[in-house]
């Protein structure tokens, strides 16, 4: 799995991803945002990331350092992927949105500590 193609529910999203190590890269994150999210994120270099449709209803979130950005459909709400504020070079893709795979054949999916990283970095 090299590249894929990432949508939301309904479609008005769609990405073209080139992961950065198929889908060895899945993980969780405790912040606050994530928490409540749930999705688990796969990782892909900022670079392999390309919109091919709906930058018009791509809706944007940002809080506290304003480095991270969330990124949802907002249309039927799903959110989609993140640039991360951990490597803004690096993007992380909610798994359950890439064609052909089921969050729930990951298995049991690690977890980062989000909530104690230092907002400094």
């Amino acid at each position: 799995m090299n590249t894929v193609r990432v949508t939301c529910h309904c479609g008005a999203i769609e990405l073209s991803v080139r992961l950065s190590d198929g889908l060895n890269t899945a993980r969780r994150c405790d912040c606050s945002y994530c928490a409540r999210r749930g999705a688990i994120m796969i990782s892909a270099p900022a670079e392999g990331v390309e919109l091919v449709r709906g930058a018009d209803t791509l809706g944007t979130y940002q809080w506290n350092t304003q480095v991270a950005e969330h990124h949802f459909c907002t249309v039927c709400g799903i959110y989609t992927h993140h640039r991360r504020r951990s490597n803004p070079d690096e993007y992380g893709i909610n798994a359950g949105c890439i064609e052909g795979v089921n969050p729930r054949d990951l298995g049991e999916v690690p977890w980062v500590e989000g909530r104690k990283r230092p907002l400094e970095d």
